[in-house]
């Protein structure tokens, strides 16, 4: 009974809270504000209800026994608790409830809210205004809910004990979503007492994948419930799959109760689908859930063999914003049932091919684990990450019930052994739910039972409510409660009966048992209803000893004291008048029939006639028609009476016969049923009417044509007349026959077997008994071979049809569409000749599911492809004719399935209902693009839910952020005057490209639309009008889609223009003026001083002319560049390098030997002979590695050597950090200590702000190693991109224009130092194509390129999709120019290169007039030297051509110009050049505009604390700020200052400044020039220090100098995010370093790293060796001799050890 009423409570107040509909009188409670959690305690039945800004307690009947205010309160959810003046932006916000758990243990209830970052408080059961515990001081630790409303939070009270010293703890467990201001933290387990230093609601358990991975946001967990059972503890949730689909999943997680590292957490996919053999999972989103044991007839149906179990009711929505919603039922003993099958698949080692767990993936991390072993029940240590089921191995069940809005919540109730489910929509009705398919239900807002609304038992029973029965001793319905079972009246089960049976016990002294028996409560009356015609009997028979009253014809109690003759006592049952009523009388229309009716023990009536009464549907245009007749009274005997009735049925045409249920009346009732029959309907010929059962006595009459009843048949036939065929269906036939045809006509005989014969011009074909009927339209089917009907044969008649069938094979031609997606549901059309050749029937096709059309043509669908991989090629389509007939067409093509990757507009006017359907087809479509028209929708339906979904054949995708808006209105314009443009107010609909807005009959171009103005540009002239008045009015019309508003008159202002004539001397006059009297002035100026500055008034004017060009050519350069936006960029695969080559490169490429370094190359000299040997040495040199004694001595001696200088320090720490690799939580503990030692001698002896600045020492250069280690996936997943893209922009901009091969300088850059600075002459020569074998590929390049440039362009272009270190090289390729039939290798320098005095000039395209859409030839050479020999003469002449070394490209360098004026004159040149050389800055400012949004791209990757935020800089960061507040000399700018260090000059600028260290690419000089400015741009935003720019500052600080304070704010706002995240715990970054370690390891050059390492050993031996000696604890661990006997099997030495 109490879970009853929770469910009652629930769902009263969460569900008919505010509606209309409930109008019952109940008890119910309101609040003001929305209520978000309603809880009950168990022990006192108190509810609480928790409420935006309130808490309420309310008591068994729903009355106020308390409540607490919450809210609203000042807050922000980006300030720290407690809120203080210093956080300036908070305001008051409301307080809205997201948890309420009761902890009956210790009377508290746990109230968590939205606000001061989700902190939770304590208060009474008894009263809750009575603050048990609060605090808002402890900090991040404490924080348990989330600060946004969309945000779900569930909990369940649990315990933990203490390993140490087994002490059991109050906790509850916390399963909360992710929010942009929250924790990571998925599940928590949080103290509800104070524990040694732990505070209450602290987290007490790190699991780093399950609490604070930075994969588990994009997962998007909505938690609907939670709860424990039989040792296990549940969450149940939506999330979805972590890919790109955003489809929601619903998953149930279970962990044992007693693990407390969650080792134990897995998750099952639960699907509730109609169809579950397909995985088809319809309703996949949860929306609430209920844990209940059902009652015995619904666990006798789905859990026989345990009655005990539980079963979880859980209703599912269709999606997001669906109208669609089931409720679904699961077990428990199923569900853990399958994740025992889904773990032991795991523990015993079930893999697919590619080595990948059967049954298993592993979520929130970024690399799924293989090789799982075998454990035990909950798990252990060695399950590295938590565990979900596969799609597959979902637990599927069919929905129970389903409806077309929205489900919201659920309560099971279990009354008399009968389960009830409550359920709750979002339209605020509560719904009344029997589990058990076929019962019925109840809707509408409603009480639990409403019984007294039925008056009699069988509409009471029949409504199978297990509330509700039938009172026999009150003869009414009443609620089965406990009051009435007390006295045991109450029809218990679903069908009227006369009698229950009560058990009755007599117990004394609290429950001892005296005597019990069953007690039956029976009802006379009740007795008589089971007996229509024998009443009477079946009362005086009955066991209750009932009495029958002949007068008033009623049952009732035995009386013995009444003795009169119309009293019959109980069995005397031989008195009882009754009628004995015949068997059912089959009656023909059109005659009369009798009906005779003996009777007995009627000697007490007087009786002339029985009165009948016909009521059935049986007249064409009645609904009901009625047909009385009277019986006449016959003849009487003492005990016997006989009636004869007259009856003629009706004619009627719909069937040949049908039951008619008699009602008749004389003294008693009593029902008789006959059978009317008609011969005419449906028997229309011969055969059909002889095929008629003989006990109609149906003739065909010769007289009447037609089939009647023999008593009305003058003159019947004896044999049918001959076969007639009418129709052969199909008509046309394939060549090869074995098709069905069928025959239609009439008097096809009466059986199959009366078919003798069928003949196909004289050859027999088969018939196919099985479907024969006799029938004038589907008659014969035989199955034709290669003939033609001619005639058949039937009871030695012979019937021949005039109808022919012709054979002709169909011809398909084509298919359209030829491709269609994957998911299939494409309609294909078949088009050809003679395709309508036999029936849809006989038509299969391969490709499709079944065919919707059939003739000229063949429409069919496309089924869903089967195969896992999609066949590039196109697959036949063939089309079966009958069984050997085999047509093949040209074939379909399946394509990956269309996502829809975007949108717009996103918004339109009116609402939409969520029951009613709008479908509009598609406009437009091309291969990308598909344009609709939004349908036009009901605007009564305001406010209501949206879904709005796209659907591509069977691919649906929904569109969730569509969403309609009101029709706009406007403000009439009354009278406006208009010249150039007007702007009209309007509310916010479509986009401005879809707006149209007219004035009169003319459209203007809308420019803006915002949310309340529309911009239009008006018309230039008047438009057409017949108005008379000399100012024009006109109408103003806007149309958005298919509506239309005019919105007022507006007026064109006549311009009054003034004539040309008095404008051009208005305007001359003056001006020649003006010149004349500066041509005076200037000439008597001039005059004076004529001679004098003669020579500088020329320069200048020539300086003017050459300034005046220059900058007019530089400004269209720029304004063409800004506006060539590089949106269309290749954004081909990015080529990332694998891990070793990353860390190969970040290590070792900048070492001395570069590419050839040892490390790289992985090749060490050590002889076969000593390899083993050498081999367990350096293993044993790995152990003594791995102590931190030896280790840390091992530093600090070579960091004591003054030879040891930076170059060794970095190459030592890189060596080092991939011997350690295998240990990186040992390698972290190592630079940790370091560190410390490090900061220490800085802050007491140094400056502590130069502290990691320069990689000085061993740890720097670790600590800069450990970041791009632990940074590596962070720049696959995020960073990456926008860095690829920032570098591919350059490259592309920067080879637009010339660049320069000798001096290596561009005319587009960002430095000035590399910008080509003269003006050099080019064209883009727009089509040389490449052409090796048949591939011809177009490359656009400039006629001033050197032939090698030309070579990388063509390699470029044509090995995009390849990496760099793929291609050939520009060495490896000869360039040849085919001009007509001969060809000509093209080469940098050859004996026609140009020469000035000692200088050779590069050859280019223009020198050998390469022109545009010339055919170029890249073909592969055996060696650089061929190409160039082809062109030589003999080796003298190739001396000669290389005798001069100096060459130049474009230019020539500047201080290598011939000295050819006089010194005063060189002078004047220089400063002219230099001062020109100035005015070229601008092309700067082009490639920075162009390239801005590339920058701005790549920063925000890198300084968003927002996005996905890599654990170790949250914990190193941590580190840092830790080790500050130890220290009093460390103030913020210095930590600002260490963080710069550490991470963004230590790794980010040495990717940016290198991107071949981590994309395969090859990094030109020029671009590296640019590269280097954006990275000073990166560091310079990066510092405290201001930066004052004058005029004299550099070019490339000025050019960023606008940009720097926004970069500046970006990365202040990056640390303080990052200092408000979660903390990343030692325990958390430990495994995420064991899976970066597990993960990369083996594919390092370890040995060779350990065989570098020990040389720094063998070379400082004697210094290690002694600091060994003088270390106490190396010592103790005898770490000097594992030294010496390493030394001895490496350097192959005999020593006396």
């Amino acid at each position: 009974m109490s879970m009853a009423w929770r469910a009652l409570a629930a769902l009263s107040l969460l569900l008919c809270f505010g509606s209309s509909c409930c109008d019952d009188t109940q008890d119910y409670f309101l609040s003001d504000t929305v209520i978000n959690n309603v809880v009950q305690d168990p022990q006192t039945s108190r509810i609480y209800v928790g409420a935006i800004n309130n808490i309420y307690q309310l008591n068994y009947d729903l009355l106020k026994e308390s409540s607490a205010a919450t809210g609203p309160k000042k807050d922000n959810p980006h300030c720290t608790p407690p809120i203080t003046a210093q956080c300036t932006d908070a305001k008051d916000m409301d307080n809205i409830n997201k948890l309420l758990l009761v902890n009956s243990a210790n009377g508290t209830l746990i109230v968590c809210g939205s606000l001061f970052r989700g902190i939770c408080s304590l208060v009474n059961l008894n009263s809750v205004d009575k603050q048990v515990y609060y605090s808002d001081t402890k900090g991040e630790k404490t924080y348990v809910a989330s600060t946004e409303e969309s945000v779900a939070v569930v909990g369940v009270i649990s315990y933990f004990i203490e390993a140490h010293n087994n002490a059991n703890l109050s906790i509850f467990l916390v399963g909360k979503g992710y929010g942009s201001s929250d924790s990571s933290k998925l599940i928590s387990t949080r103290l509800l007492q104070e524990h040694g230093e732990m505070d209450v609601f602290e987290n007490m358990v790190e699991a780093s994948t399950v609490q604070a991975s930075p994969f588990v946001q994009r997962y998007l967990h909505d938690f609907r419930h939670a709860f424990k059972d039989n040792g296990y503890i549940y969450f149940l949730f939506s999330r979805t799959p972590g890919t790109s689909d955003s489809r929601k999943i619903t998953f149930i997680a279970r962990l044992c109760e007693n693990d407390h590292h969650y080792y134990s957490y897995t998750e099952l996919q639960l699907n509730c689908s109609v169809n579950t053999e397909q995985q088809d999972n319809m309703y996949n989103k949860i929306q609430a859930v209920y844990l209940a044991r059902p009652g015995e007839v619904l666990a006798e149906k789905i859990i026989p063999s345990n009655h005990d179990d539980k079963v979880l009711f859980a209703v599912f929505s269709a999606d997001e914003d669906g109208g669609r919603s089931a409720l679904c039922m699961y077990p428990l003993s199923s569900i853990n049932t399958r994740l025992e099958e889904v773990i032991e698949s795991c523990y015993i080692g079930e893999v697919l091919e590619d080595e990948k767990p059967k049954t298993v993936y592993s979520p929130y991390i970024s690399k799924t684990e293989k090789n799982m072993v075998k454990a035990y029940k909950c798990g252990a240590e060695f399950l590295p990450s938590p565990l979900a089921s596969k799609p597959e191995y979902a637990l599927a069940v069919k929905p129970i019930y389903t409806r077309n809005d929205m489900l919201t919540a659920v309560a099971v109730a279990v009354e008399n052994e009968h389960t009830v489910a409550f359920l709750g929509t979002s339209g605020a009705d509560v719904l009344k739910v029997s589990p058990i398919p076929g019962s019925g239900f109840c809707c509408g807002c409603l009480p639990v039972q409403a019984c007294e609304q039925k008056n009699d038992c069988q509409s009471c029973v029949s409504q199978r409510d297990p509330y509700c029965g039938w009172c026999v001793l009150e003869g009414r319905t009443g609620y089965l409660n406990y009051y009435y079972l007390k006295y045991a009246h109450m029809i218990l089960i679903c069908m009227c009966v006369d009698f229950v049976s009560v058990q009755v016990k007599i117990t004394v002294n609290d429950g001892v048992e005296v005597a019990s028996s069953a007690f039956e409560f029976y009802n006379c009356a009740a007795v008589v209803k089971r007996s229509e015609n024998t009443p009477c009997i079946a009362c005086v028979t009955s066991k209750w000893g009932c009495q029958w009253n002949s007068q008033d014809h009623t049952c009732s109690d035995r009386d013995d004291t009444v003795k009169v003759d119309h009293i019959i006592q109980h069995m005397e049952d031989d008195r009882c008048p009754q009628f004995e009523i015949p068997e059912p009388l089959l009656i023909p229309v059109g005659i009369k029939t009798s009906i005779q009716f003996q009777g007995k023990n009627l000697e007490k009536y007087t009786v002339k006639y029985i009165l009948i009464c016909i009521t059935h549907k049986f007249r064409k245009h009645s609904d009901q028609q009625q047909c009385f007749m009277k019986c006449l009274f016959l003849y009487k005997t003492k005990k016997l009476e006989l009636f004869l009735c007259s009856f003629e049925a009706y004619f009627f045409k719909k069937n040949n016969e049908f039951s008619v249920r008699l009602n008749c009346f004389v003294f008693l009732p009593f029902f008789y049923s006959v059978v009317l029959y008609n011969c005419s309907v449906r028997r229309e010929d011969c055969s059909l009417c002889k095929n008629a059962d003989q006990k109609y006595n149906c003739v065909w009459c010769d007289t009447t044509k037609s089939c009647i009843y023999r008593a009305l048949c003058n003159q019947e036939l004896a044999q049918c007349p001959p076969p007639k065929i009418t129709d052969i269906v199909p008509r046309y036939g394939p060549m090869k026959g074995q098709i069905s045809v069928t025959i239609k006509g009439s008097n096809l005989g009466i059986k199959q077997e009366d078919i003798k014969r069928i003949t196909v011009a004289g050859v027999p074909c088969t018939h196919q008994l099985e479907r024969y009927s006799v029938s004038t339209r589907y008659s014969i089917i035989a199955l034709i071979d290669e003939c033609s009907i001619t005639a058949y044969t039937v009871l030695l008649l012979t019937g021949q049809s005039d109808v022919y069938f012709t054979y002709r094979d169909p011809v398909p031609k084509a298919v359209s569409p030829s491709k269609g997606p994957a998911a299939g549901g494409t309609v294909i059309t078949i088009t050809g000749d003679n395709l309508d050749t036999a029936s849809i029937d006989d038509i299969s096709i391969t490709v499709d599911r079944e065919p919707l059309t059939f003739g000229k043509e063949i429409t069919c669908m496309t089924g869903p492809h089967k195969g896992q991989k999609i066949p590039s090629d196109r697959l036949p389509v063939i089309v079966k004719y009958g069984k050997d007939t085999f047509k093949e067409v040209s074939g379909f093509e399946y394509s990956a399935n269309p996502k829809v990757t975007d949108y717009a507009p996103r918004a339109r006017k009116t609402d939409l209902f969520s029951f009613l359907q709008f479908v509009q087809e598609v406009s437009y479509k091309n291969e990308s693009v598909l344009e609709f028209l939004s349908p036009i929708v009901n605007k009564t339906y305001i406010n209501q839910s949206l879904r709005t979904i796209i659907q591509l054949d069977n691919l649906v995708e929904n569109l969730t952020e569509f969403v309609y808006h009101q029709d706009p209105s406007f403000v009439p314009l009354t009278d406006k005057a208009i010249t150039e443009n007007s702007i009209i107010n309007v509310n916010a609909t479509m986009t401005a490209k879809e707006a149209q807005a007219f004035v009169g009959d003319v459209l203007c171009p809308v420019t803006i639309l915002e949310d309340d103005k529309l911009f239009l540009v008006a018309p230039s002239s008047p438009p057409k009008s017949t108005s008379r008045r000399h100012r024009r009015d006109t109408s103003s019309e806007i149309i958005f889609g298919n509506g239309e508003w005019n919105v007022g008159s507006v007026r064109f202002e006549r311009k009054y223009e003034v004539p040309l004539y008095i404008i051009i001397p208005a305007v001359l006059i003056p001006m020649v003026l003006f010149i004349a009297v500066s041509i005076y002035c200037y000439r008597r100026k001039s005059q004076q001083a004529e001679r004098e500055y003669e020579k500088i008034k020329n320069q200048l004017a020539n300086l003017e002319e050459s300034v005046r060009d220059r900058c007019k050519k530089e400004f269209t350069d720029l304004m063409i560049e800004m506006e060539d936006h590089t949106s269309d960029l290749n954004e081909a695969r990015i080529p990332f390098l694998d891990y070793k080559n990353y860390t190969n490169r970040v290590f070792f490429l900048p070492s001395k030997d570069g590419a050839n370094d040892v490390m790289i190359t992985g090749k060490l000299d050590i002889p076969e002979s000593r390899r083993a040997i050498v081999d367990q040495a350096l293993n044993q040199f790995s152990n003594l590695l791995n102590s931190k004694t030896f280790l840390i001595n091992f530093i600090r001696t070579l960091e004591g050597r003054h030879e040891f200088n930076a170059r060794n320090k970095v190459y030592f720490a890189s060596l080092l950090t991939v011997a350690l690799h295998g240990k990186l939580e040992y390698y972290t503990d190592i630079m940790r200590t370091l560190l410390l030692e490090l900061m220490e001698e800085y802050i007491h002896s140094k400056n502590p702000k130069l502290m990691l600045r320069r990689s000085e020492t061993v740890v720097e250069r670790m600590l800069c190693n450990w970041m791009s280690i632990c940074l590596y996936q962070f720049l696959k997943d995020s960073a990456g991109e926008p860095l690829y893209k920032l570098f591919k922009a350059i490259k592309h901009q920067v080879e637009k224009g010339p660049v320069d091969a000798e001096m290596k300088k561009a005319k587009y850059t960002l430095n000035d130092t590399g910008l080509l600075v003269d003006d050099v002459e080019y064209s883009v020569l727009v089509s040389p194509r490449h052409i090796l074998g048949p591939d011809v590929t177009p490359v656009k390049v400039l006629n001033c390129d050197s032939i090698s440039q030309v070579k990388e362009k063509i390699i470029e272009q044509v090995y995009r999709n390849l990496p760099y270190s793929q291609r050939p090289t520009v060495d490896s390729v000869a360039l040849e120019w085919r001009p007509g039939s001969t060809g000509q290798i093209l080469s940098d320098l050859d004996l026609t290169s140009q020469k000035e005095g000692r200088w050779k000039r590069i050859n280019t395209l223009a020198h050998y007039n390469v022109r545009d859409g010339a055919t170029l030839v890249l073909s592969r050479v055996l060696h650089t030297q061929q190409s160039f020999d082809q062109n030589q003469d003999n080796h003298e002449e190739r001396n000669a051509l290389l005798e001069d070394d100096k060459v130049f490209h474009l230019v020539r360098p500047a201080d290598e110009l011939e000295e050819v004026k006089s010194k005063r004159g060189s002078m004047k040149d220089k400063a002219t050049t230099k001062a020109i050389t100035e005015i070229y800055l601008t092309r700067l400012l082009s490639m920075k505009g162009t390239l801005q949004q590339f920058v701005d791209d790549f920063f925000r990757s890198v300084l968003c604390s927002g996005n996905v935020v890599p654990p170790a800089v949250k914990y190193f960061f941590d580190f840092l700020d830790e080790q500050a507040e130890k220290h009093d000399n460390v103030d913020d700018e210095t930590i600002h200052i260490w963080k710069t260090n550490s991470l963004p000059l230590r790794f980010w600028v040495n990717i940016l400044k290198n991107p071949h260290f981590i994309f395969d690419v090859h990094v030109t000089e020029v671009v590296d020039a640019s590269l280097s400015v954006i990275a000073q741009t990166f560091m310079d935003a990066c510092t405290k220090t201001e930066h004052k720019l004058t005029r004299e500052s550099p070019s490339n600080k000025l050019l960023y100098a606008k940009e720097i304070s926004t970069y500046k704010k970006m990365v202040d706002d990056y640390y303080k995010g990052i200092r408000q995240m979660v903390p990343v715990s030692d325990q958390d970054m430990n495994t995420h370093l064991a899976e970066v370690s597990r993960s990369h390891t083996d594919k390092l050059n370890t040995q060779v790293a350990l065989h570098q390492l020990y040389q720094y050993a063998s070379k400082y031996y004697d210094g290690i060796i002694s600091s060994l000696e003088d270390d106490p604890a190396a010592q103790s661990k005898q770490l000097t001799l594992r030294l010496q006997q390493i030394a001895a099997a490496l350097e192959n030495k005999v020593t006396d050890l």
